[in-house]
């Protein structure tokens, strides 16, 4: 199954979190509420030290996602 690099998710239990789910490695869960990521993927030393470089790069690409997802649905 192909999956988009993005989804977004919402759940009742946390009515005000955002989250927006990446799908692609590394995978990862956003809450834009509060900026907290949650890591689906092990990491070694080597890849923590690439991740921290990437990190913005990712966050900034689940926000802009998110903000393309909302104007569609203003549209």
């Amino acid at each position: 199954m192909e999956l988009p690099k993005y989804i977004l998710g919402d759940n009742t239990d946390f009515p005000n979190a955002i989250f927006v789910i990446h799908t692609d490695f590394p995978r990862f869960i956003i809450n834009l509420e509060d900026d907290e990521v949650e890591w689906l993927e092990d990491f070694d030393q080597h890849d923590e030290k690439e991740l921290e470089l990437e990190m913005e790069n990712l966050i900034n690409g689940a926000t802009a996602f998110y903000d393309r997802e909302i104007a569609r649905y203003e549209d």
